[in-house]
């Protein structure tokens, strides 16, 4: 067992309260808010139980608490949607992260994809050996989110639909196009299909990418989702777009305005 500082009776209280009260990870703000005093103040008193052992201090103005029977106060993070959600709100979990929560993919994925609206400079973090993969989007594109209970608060996540539009409008979030497209079948099969909501969302999202990419992987691959593919059809805008941007697009699909590899070609 880990060996800790002692600590004053008043600082004891204090600590139990914000242990008692704080949802998941510790901020400077939220422990203000539960100790009612100033922030300067209470920054001081986080650094110190920091110091003592009592907490783990995740990145500046952000802490865990540390488990008596822990060995060692430098803890590992066991729940990063919480972390994100205090670093990055307003942000929600996306791409493969999300399409492994609502069973489209039984693969498992380290790096954690947050979408904010933020624009950090530094897009790929590690934390506490957590890798984290922003994406800055939008204040307009917070929509078709659900709220999850990850520790002890509420931490949003892009719902099924949502999730397959994100994947479509960039397929690297989804690990590649060939992903994407097992994700867009495991959609189709689950319960959490919703055409009308597919169309709707995407129509929100306002990137013509999206009905380019959706409408070729249909037509190639689902042809009895006839009534998406119409749907498609019908949006179709100007422009070029590349199935996969990293992927050797040699192959102009002009009825769709898509570059797209061989590998992915079926016909013109």
């Amino acid at each position: 067992m880990r060996e800790t500082l002692g600590l004053g009776k008043l600082s004891r209280e204090r600590l139990s309260e914000v242990l008692r009260q704080a949802k998941g990870s510790i901020t400077p703000k939220e422990t203000a808010e539960i100790l009612n005093l100033p922030l300067p103040k209470v920054s001081r008193i986080l650094a110190y139980w920091a110091e003592q052992g009592w907490l783990s201090r995740v990145r500046r103005g952000l802490y865990l608490s540390v488990p008596l029977e822990a060995s060692n106060p430098d803890l590992p993070i066991d729940s990063p949607w919480d972390i994100a959600a205090k670093i990055f709100s307003p942000c929600y979990i996306g791409g493969w992260n999300a399409a492994e929560y609502w069973g489209l993919t039984e693969q498992i994925f380290r790096t954690v994809i947050v979408m904010t609206v933020k624009r950090p400079h530094d897009r790929n973090l590690t934390i506490k050996n957590i890798n984290f993969l922003l994406q800055t989007i939008s204040s307009d594109k917070l929509f078709g989110l659900k709220s999850v209970w990850q520790d002890k608060i509420k931490v949003n996540i892009s719902d099924p639909t949502r999730t397959i539009v994100d994947l479509l409008n960039d397929p690297e979030l989804g690990g590649g196009i060939r992903s994407v497209l097992d994700l867009l079948q495991n959609y189709f099969k689950s319960e959490y299909k919703n055409v009308d909501l597919l169309i709707r969302y995407s129509d929100k999202f306002g990137n013509g990418a999206v009905f380019k990419r959706l409408g070729y992987l249909i037509e190639q691959y689902f042809p009895d989702e006839k009534q998406l593919l119409e749907n498609c059809r019908a949006r179709l805008t100007k422009g070029n777009a590349k199935l996969d941007i990293n992927l050797p697009s040699n192959f102009l699909i002009t009825r769709w305005n898509l570059w797209v590899s061989k590998n992915y070609k079926k016909g013109s």
